[in-house]
């Protein structure tokens, strides 16, 4: 199968889970996996939110970012990190993410994959 996401409808999402600004994206989903192409503007983010029942993979394709993320173990302090084109992140069951556009002119944009959704 083949996805092209630049033929699919554009999905605008605001303040995507309690983030800033929009979230825009070209989604797919076959009703247990969710894939999208993403892109976030300058100082947009989507919100810090727990993968439960499903992780998530996002590949950069462009610009600049911060990741915000936290163990399974709440107790947990968050960690920040800077993420640029071709950087991979990863977030496993029971963690959880924050992505941000730190980019004052840049998008940042993604593919994603969250599985069993």
């Amino acid at each position: 199968m083949i996805i092209k996401f630049d033929d699919s409808n554009l999905c605008t999402l605001p303040n995507f889970k309690g983030g800033e600004k929009e979230f825009k994206a070209n989604m797919f989903f076959d009703g247990t996996n969710r894939i999208f192409k993403g892109n976030l503007a300058p100082g947009a983010s989507i919100g810090f939110h727990k993968h439960e029942g499903s992780c998530e993979m996002i590949f950069v394709l462009s610009g600049k970012g911060t990741l915000v993320e936290q163990s399974e173990d709440e107790a947990s302090e968050r960690q920040t990190h800077e993420v640029l084109a071709g950087d991979c992140l990863y977030c496993p069951e029971g963690h959880s993410h924050s992505l941000v556009n730190s980019s004052e002119d840049e998008d940042l944009v993604f593919y994603a994959a969250v599985p069993k959704q």
